[in-house]
């Protein structure tokens, strides 16, 4: 800075993080009649900015970076970037923040510039850390220092696991493919994490920032971005690695890095702790005392970059910039991004050409310094300044404002994963930078309130999409619910949907409830807790509901489900006899053991009024004073659920009286010559019982019941004793009922009669199968008809063969006309 703007007092505040640097430097400004403070990041100018704006208003605080000016017509304090302060501006009061950066290898020339020339008349502070003060002592004479303690205690708290990490941690990784992988991780287990990285805009930054301040997720994923000047609640700093890529290759962080980012941890008085997670190891005991004790091996040099330049030539602007310092303790900077551009275009002879004065030198050194937020390739940012610097040497003097457009237009959208929309964010940034050049665009107003609402847009659209992938907002909100076991407020919809704390957790169907899907163990975990706690109230009511409902409340399924009020509550399962099968209650783990065992009762209760209504006939045949033979029928056809093949009652029936026949009529049991059966239990909602009952007492899922259809197509995934238990019999390919079996083969056996050298089954008898004539053939054979030789049509059939058949015991006593007991019986 010029002599002529005098040199007042220059003081260095030093010290660790969170010693309340920055707070002094802007009280000592804000004492003064003017003053300048230049800060490391776009983020910090604006925060600070915003703070000096609700102090003393809009009218007295300027803004300027690279990207955003806001200048009042007469501002009394000036908040900027380092690269960004306007010097040539006289204020008392100037400070530099994190003035360690002068040994930073791509920014630490700009730093070290403003530690040499940039000074307040009245009073100058450079704030940093103690390892600089030798250099500052060396490099600025008269300079006095202050020793700032860090409020809190910072202490090394060993490795952790990423899952055994404590709410309100900062997890540090140095690369974004690194933060995506923990904070996605973190989602999995505690249910979301706020990201952080140095390509974010401020306003995406902010806003993720701002999820974590505000308590909607107790975890923070950041490169060392987090570890300049971002103010947070950090209680535990985690390092996901100790190297980075420094901008030329990776190497290992230096302790005072380390110390830089760990001392996020604690606010204020707040002691704060740091250690290792994932694979990392824990660190070394000798750099553990450092970080603890803020020990570090002084900054032996800083980097340094010739500020007087010429411009009589691009070569003299070369070899200006190329100069070595003269001062111990500098040394000259590698070619920062600005230089390396300049080369680029010096290369090109028409560019070279178009320079040809030094107002050209210096407007394409203005060009070369257009940042490349992009980070791309360097020959497509060269191919882009030089484009510039054509149009700004042309006849217009200006950016073409049709080309500009078209260069903005194409970032304005939304649309895209992630990294298309930092990329954007980089690109627009980059046109933002060009419209704060007044001299450059015809309407620089225009283009500055036009890249910043892209941006403003497109950092909105990052920090939604971030918010999507990382943050799991019911499962945080639900983890630090659980954590304070304050009461939970719960609410079940019509519908069975589950609402806890105002996020949907899943559906309740009946007392069994069914969680929302849940991205790993914790999750689940957390959904499941917090709905069980929620529920008790509404299932204990549901219990006394369910317990005083009438029998219409409840129904079964196809499945074999029992229904209360549409809600599956239980299941048929296999009992002491298949008419009285057991229940068995679905409702997970939120039913309590009496509870579950008063609603088994209740079911069971009304189970068995099912059973019995629809089994009346039967069970009062049960019941009947019958004996002998007709009970032992009645016995087996209980067995059968209310029908089986005569032929596996033969023995019974056999044994039958006169009486027992006519009890057995009386209870409309049919003893057919087919079959044994009890018509009722014929019918399709008998039907459909039989064939769940019949599923409960075999413990396999229940076949769909046939319903009217007389005859099926026996289905080779069905076991076959389940026809016999829904009252069909198999015959060939098809599975008859047994009642429209009894009329169709009754038929049968009267044409046979009638005709024993062959008949042909009249359609009407056909009709009462509905088979087709492949079919019928089937059903005859099976029942040992034959099928007559010859080409008849329709064809002709020849009764059973048939062995001598034994007669009833009455018939055989007719007979038996000169036994001693039918004489005795005629006398």
């Amino acid at each position: 800075m010029d002599e002529t703007f005098g040199r007042g007092r220059v003081t260095a505040v030093l010290g660790p993080t969170n010693t309340g640097k920055t707070h002094y430097a802007l009280d000592r400004m804000l004492g003064h009649a003017s003053g300048m403070i230049g800060f490391p990041l776009r983020l910090l100018a604006r925060e600070n900015y915003d703070r000096i704006v609700r102090l003393k208003g809009a009218a007295s605080v300027a803004l300027i970076t690279g990207e955003e000016r806001i200048v009042p017509p007469r501002p009394r304090w000036l908040v900027c970037t380092v690269e960004s302060m306007p010097l040539d501006r006289r204020v008392a009061f100037l400070a530099i923040d994190e003035i360690q950066l002068c040994a930073d290898p791509e920014r630490g020339h700009v730093f070290t510039d403003r530690l040499l020339h940039a000074r307040g008349q009245q009073e100058t502070l450079f704030l940093g850390a103690e390892t600089m003060k030798p250099l500052l002592a060396r490099l600025v004479p008269g300079i006095e220092f202050v020793t700032r303690p860090r409020l809190s205690r910072l202490s090394y708290a060993g490795a952790k696991k990423l899952n055994r990490l404590p709410p309100r941690s900062a997890i540090v990784a140095f690369s974004a493919a690194e933060v995506y992988a923990m904070a996605e991780f973190v989602r999995r287990q505690r249910g979301g994490a706020a990201v952080v990285l140095g390509a974010l805009s401020p306003r995406t930054r902010n806003a993720q920032v701002g999820l974590y301040q505000g308590g909607e997720v107790d975890y923070i994923v950041a490169t060392d971005a987090i570890g300049m000047g971002l103010n947070m609640d950090v209680d535990h700093v985690a390092f996901a690695g100790l190297r980075k890529f420094d901008g030329r290759s990776p190497r290992a962080l230096e302790a005072s890095e380390i110390a830089q980012i760990a001392g996020r941890a604690g606010r204020h008085m707040n002691d704060g702790t740091f250690g290792t997670t994932a694979d990392i190891p824990g660190l070394d005991p000798e750099l553990v005392e450092a970080v603890e004790n803020h020990a570090f091996a002084p900054v032996r040099a800083l980097w340094w970059r010739n500020s007087e330049l010429r411009f009589t030539s691009v070569e003299a602007l070369q070899v200006a910039l190329d100069r070595a310092p003269s001062e111990p303790g500098l040394i000259r900077a590698r070619e920062a991004d600005d230089q390396m551009a300049l080369a680029h275009l010096a290369r090109d002879p028409d560019i070279v050409k178009l320079a040809n004065h030094p107002e050209r030198v210096k407007l394409l050194w203005d060009v070369a310094q257009v940042p490349d937020f992009r980070k791309v390739m360097a020959d497509t940012h060269t191919r882009l300044l030089a484009r510039i610097y054509h149009h700004l040497t042309g006849p217009g003097r200006r950016l073409p404002t049709d080309w500009l457009a078209a260069q903005v237009d194409r970032l304005d959208r939304t649309d895209g994963e992630m990294d298309t929309l930092v990329a954007r964010i980089a690109h627009v940034r980059t046109w933002t930078y060009v419209s704060h050049r007044p001299h450059w665009l015809a309407d620089p107003v225009h283009w500055q309130e036009r890249t910043r609402a892209i941006e403003d847009k497109l950092s909105d659209a990052l920090h939604e999409r971030l918010t999507q992938r990382f943050v799991d907002r019911r499962t945080a909100h639900l983890v630090r619910r659980m954590a304070d076991e304050s009461e939970l407020l719960g609410a079940v919809a019509r519908s069975g949907e589950v609402l806890v704390e105002g996020h949907f957790v899943g559906r309740l169907n009946g007392f069994h409830f069914v969680p929302d899907a849940a991205e790993g163990p914790n999750a689940a975990r957390a959904v499941l807790a917090a709905a069980q706690r929620s529920l008790k109230p509404e299932i204990r009511a549901r219990v006394e509901r369910l317990c005083a409902d009438p029998d219409e409340s409840f129904a079964l399924t196809e499945g074999g489900a029992v229904l209360w009020q549409g809600q599956t509550v239980g299941r048929l399962t296999k009992g002491a006899h298949p008419l009285r099968p057991a229940v068995e209650v679905e409702a997970g783990e939120f039913l309590e053991p009496a509870a579950r065992d008063r609603v088994r009762k209740r079911l069971a209760q009304w189970l068995d009024d099912v059973v019995a209504d629809c089994f009346r006939p039967l069970l009062r045949a049960q019941a009947a004073p019958l004996a002998g033979a007709a009970r032992g029928l009645v016995h087996q056809l209980a067995e059968a659920l209310g029908s089986m093949d005569r032929s596996g009652a033969d023995s019974q029936l056999a044994a039958l009286d006169a009486e027992g026949r006519k009890a057995l009529a009386r209870l409309d049991i049919r003893l057919g010559m087919e079959s044994v059966f009890v018509p009722a239990l014929l019918k399709p909602g008998a039907q459909r019982l039989r064939a769940l009952l019949w599923a409960a007492a075999n413990d396999t899922p229940p076949p769909v019941a046939p319903g009217e259809r007389v005859t099926v197509v026996p289905q080779p995934d069905v076991p076959t004793p389940f026809y016999a238990a829904i009252g069909y019999r198999l015959l060939g390919p098809r599975a008859v009922r047994v009642d429209m079996l009894e009329r169709f083969a009754a038929g049968l056996r009267k044409l046979a009669r009638d005709d024993r050298h062959g008949f042909a089954v009249p359609p009407a008898l056909a009709s009462l199968l509905g088979l087709g004539s492949e079919e019928l053939a089937g059903v005859m054979e099976a029942l040992g008809y034959r099928r007559q030789q010859g080409e008849a049509k329709p064809p002709l059939w020849l009764p059973p063969r048939r062995g001598p058949r034994r007669a009833p015991p009455e018939k055989q006593k007719k007979h038996r006309a000169d036994s001693p007991f039918a004489v005795l019986r005629n006398l």
